[in-house]
This record gives C-alpha cells, sequence and structure tokens, in this order.
C-alpha cells in the first residue's frame, strides 16, 4: 500500500473544488479526483443557465436574496444567502481575471432570466455554455499553479479518522491498488447525489460520494431530503438525460401536452417560470395522468434556438429531434441536493480536519428548493473563502505514517445497481409517500446485507440512501422541493 502526503487534500475536481485549490496558495494542495482531469465526472461542465448576479440598472443584491428566500420556501440561511448574494458580482469578476467571458454588449453584462427571479440576471457565456466555459478556465489555471498537484482516475473510498478528527483517505487508484492520502486538511467537493436516481442530470458517477464518507465518519449532515427536480430533462434513452437550460422557458418556451394544451396554466401566476419544485410536480401530475409533456420552443421570444442555445440545440439534434419545427419531450429529473455534509460560513464541518464546499456541503443558503443558477455562484463565493481560510488558518497535525489502518483488499466499487437508482427514484422521486419511503428502507436493509464487508464505498451510498428516506419520513409536511402526497393535497403552487 502506497502512502502520499499533502497539506490540503480535495476530493473532486469541479467548479467548488478547483476554486477552493486556486485560493489555497500558500499550501501543497492535492486534487483528487475519479475522472482523466477531462471533467466527465463534474456537474459543473453541464451546467446551462449560468451564474447568478445582480448586476442590471434596477437589480440589487438584496433583490437576488429576497428571490433566494422566496424560492427557498423559509428554509433559507439568512446569512449564508445574504453573504452569496452581496459577493456575486465580485465572483463573476474574478472568473473573469481568469479569462472566462460572460455575454456582454456595449452597455455591460446581459443577463439571462430564469424561473423565480424578479430580474434578469443570470450571467452566461455562449448562450447555454457557461458551465463549460468556466470549468475550461478554471482547469487552466490549476494546471498553471505550481501549488497544485492533480491525481487523475482516482477515487476516495473512506475516510481516515482517529481520536483528533479526519487525517486523510483511502483511495484507489485506475489499477485497483490502495493508497492511503494523509492530509492536514481534507475538503469534500464530490458534487451532488444524482448518480442515486434512475433519472438524473448528474453524471453518473455524481452518486454523493463525499456525504456518504462523512455520514460513515460521523460527520453531520443536513436537508438530506431536500433534492430538486429538474423538470425538463430531454426524455431519451440516456445516462445521465441531457438538460434543457431553464433560460429556453425564461426566452418564451412553453411546457405542453400532447394536444398542445399548455401544463402550466392555472397552476401558478408565474406559469413556466414558476419555482422548480412547482413546475417538476406539475410535469409529474400530468404524466402520472397519462400525458405526454413536450417543451415547445418553436416560437422564442426575439431569438433562434440554434443561435441563442447552441448545446441545448445540438443535443435535441443528437436525438432526432428538431427544436426549431418540434415540441422536445421533456420530464423531470434528479438535479441538485440542497442538503449535504453540515458545514458554517467557512466550510467547516462537525469533524476537526474535515471541510466541505460546494453541492457535497450544506450551507443552508438553498433552503428547500434552490433558486436557479444559484449554484455556481454558491461554489465560487464559498470556494474563495474556503481556500483563504486554509492558506491562513493553523491546520492539524499530520498523521503519522503509521497511524492508516487500510485494509489493503478494498474491493472496486461500482456504480449504484439498477434496484438503488430505482428505488430511490420511486421512493425520494418527485412525489413521495409514508409507504414509499418504508419500501425504499426495506430495499436498502436488504442491499446492505448483500454488500460485501470490504466494498467501504458502497456502504457508504447506501447509509447516505437511508438517512435520506429518514429524512423525508421526519419531514411529514411538504416544503419546496420534499413533498409529502399523504399529507396534502397534490399541491403544485406550494412554493409560490
Amino acid at each position: 500500500m502506497t502512502s502520499v502526503d499533502a497539506d490540503v487534500l480535495i476530493l473532486g475536481a469541479g467548479a467548488a473544488g478547483l476554486v477552493t485549490a486556486l485560493n489555497a496558495r500558500t499550501r501543497r494542495v492535492m486534487i483528487v479526483t475519479p475522472d482523466r482531469g477531462d471533467g466527465s465526472t463534474a456537474a459543473s461542465d453541464l451546467a446551462q443557465g449560468g451564474m447568478a448576479a445582480a448586476v442590471g440598472p434596477t437589480d440589487s443584491p438584496l433583490l437576488h436574496l429576497q428571490d433566494t428566500l422566496r424560492a427557498g420556501c423559509d428554509g433559507v440561511d439568512v446569512a449564508a444567502a445574504r453573504l452569496v448574494c452581496h459577493e456575486a458580482v465580485a465572483a463573476a469578476t474574478y472568473l473573469e481575471t481568469l479569462g472566462v467571458r460572460f455575454a456582454r454588449d456595449a452597455h455591460g453584462w446581459t443577463p439571462h432570466t430564469e424561473a423565480a427571479h424578479s430580474r434578469a440576471r443570470v450571467l452566461h457565456v455562449d448562450g447555454d455554455a457557461t458551465g463549460a466555459a468556466i470549468m475550461h478556465s478554471l482547469r487552466q489555471a490549476a494546471a498553471a499553479a505550481s501549488h497544485i498537484e492533480i491525481a487523475p482516475c482516482t477515487r476516495a473510498v473512506r475516510l481516515l479518522t482517529d481520536a483528533g478528527g479526519v487525517y486523510g483517505v483511502a483511495a484507489v487508484d485506475e489499477d485497483g491498488r490502495t493508497l492511503a492520502i494523509h492530509a492536514r486538511a481534507v475538503v469534500i467537493a464530490t458534487g451532488g447525489i444524482g448518480g442515486l436516481f434512475a433519472r438524473s442530470t448528474n453524471p453518473v458517477g455524481a452518486c454523493g460520494d463525499g456525504a456518504a464518507m462523512a455520514l460513515a465518519a460521523g460527520a453531520r449532515c443536513a436537508a438530506l431530503e431536500f433534492v430538486q427536480f429538474h423538470p425538463t430533462a430531454l426524455d431519451v434513452e440516456a445516462r445521465p438525460l441531457p438538460l434543457l437550460t431553464e433560460a429556453l422557458r425564461g426566452a418564451g418556451a412553453k411546457l405542453v401536452d400532447q394536444d398542445g394544451v399548455g401544463i402550466m396554466t392555472g397552476v401558478h401566476p408565474l406559469e413556466e417560470l414558476a419555482p422548480r419544485d412547482v413546475v417538476s410536480r406539475a410535469v409529474y401530475a400530468a404524466q402520472d395522468a397519462g400525458r405526454r409533456v413536450r417543451l415547445d420552443a418553436t416560437r422564442l421570444n426575439d431569438c433562434d434556438i440554434e443561435r441563442a442555445f447552441p448545446s441545448a440545440y445540438r443535443m435535441c439534434r443528437a436525438h432526432g429531434i428538431d427544436p426549431r419545427r418540434e415540441p422536445i419531450p421533456v420530464t423531470p429529473a434528479a438535479h441538485y441536493h440542497m442538503g449535504g455534509v453540515a458545514v458554517d460560513l467557512e466550510g467547516r464541518t462537525s469533524l476537526p480536519g474535515l471541510w466541505a464546499v460546494g453541492e457535497a456541503a450544506c450551507t443552508g443558503m438553498h433552503g428547500a428548493n434552490r433558486l436557479a443558477s444559484n449554484s455556481l455562484l454558491e461554489a465560487v463565493v464559498f470556494g474563495q473563502r474556503l481556500g483563504r481560510v486554509l492558506s491562513r488558518e493553523r491546520l492539524c497535525a499530520a498523521a503519522p505514517r503509521g497511524a492508516s489502518h487500510v485494509e489493503p483488499a478494498i474491493l472496486p466499487q461500482a456504480e449504484p445497481g439498477r434496484t438503488l437508482r430505482d428505488v430511490m427514484w420511486r421512493c425520494m422521486g418527485v412525489v413521495r409517500s409514508a409507504s414509499g419511503i418504508a419500501e425504499g428502507l426495506e430495499v436498502i436493509a436488504r442491499l446492505r446485507k448483500e454488500t460485501p464487508a470490504a466494498a467501504f464505498l458502497d456502504h457508504a451510498r447506501l447509509l447516505l440512501a437511508e438517512h435520506m428516506l429518514l429524512a423525508a419520513a421526519c419531514r411529514t409536511t411538504s416544503c419546496g422541493a420534499h413533498y409529502r402526497s399523504d399529507t396534502a393535497d397534490l399541491g403544485l403552487a406550494a412554493s409560490a
């Protein structure tokens, strides 16, 4: 077994992990990522909509905060949300210093409108290629930074702990060799949990591994029941499901059934631009009633979909759909986790030596329902803050080399099987009930018995799924993205 040392070890190479690494300038930083450094496991690359910031002449951080609070259904940590909304313009400026070129005209930035925003405030690149553009610039900056080392094709499977807290991880490289990576600070930046669901817009490897390992080590997690389902994933045979950006609806695309009847008519005053949980439940209800849901983008407001939304256009054409001439089949899909490893405003978790940032962390900013395009923003703002803290703060003493007790025969970790993905979609999906949650817990208990003891990460994922179901069971009333069909009518407008 090989031992490796670093000052700061970051698990994950998405936007949050890279920004944290870039800002931890005084430390030797190692980034561990299961991909080859190409972003294939990072949801940040797939973010089409953009990054929210109050840049318009009639906008303000206060209005941005109010929209965030309204979408979050009274579950938002106001201090966290206020911090991020007030730092949004500075975060955008920081990204531009790294080479990101948000769309501008002669008067300045030209933001999009997205659901539940009272102003056009979503900065974008090339219409719907914002995430890819941001990640390209971040990867270039990280590659040029002398204090950052990236370990590709390496998956962390278990946190290493002792009485003093977390001092590293056990990991497996692409050849199946076990590594013990020691660090004075371990940062979880592993992204979301969509890979646990049968229908998801997340990369298939985004299975909540960071939160799962943190739970297994005894860290506190929060808001695990709050999973946001994007209402307009492309309804095709694919993993992950291609995402159709909310900005399409902001530009005038309408949700209709097979007869052209509007899905959102009479459901919410904002119709297509209602909060995501409202729109997702409306689409789910229509599907449950046997209606086929389509997104009609054939008559957008003063723009052509091929020019304005090239990524969405290419994805549709790749699946034999011409969105200029026909409505696009859509379905809700697991998209973003508002819950995660509980952290303070500087990224500290309940375990010494362990930090978390990005979607894997729960700052409380998103409450029960994330406002569109606040996720990239949160990743950048809290990534900058955490990196600066790690640069200046006295970190935990490095563990002695002999402290690691890592089994030499850790089993290779498979992606979650169809049984787990199906039961999570069925029992922790858009609409939940006590009977469905109980079914899910029974299935997970059976899967745990069938999983070999040495499959540490598989067991941790099952533990996370179990805790998500238990959190959903405990919250018997509907709130934001968490909807209980057995305690209320189908309240489509719960987030109004």
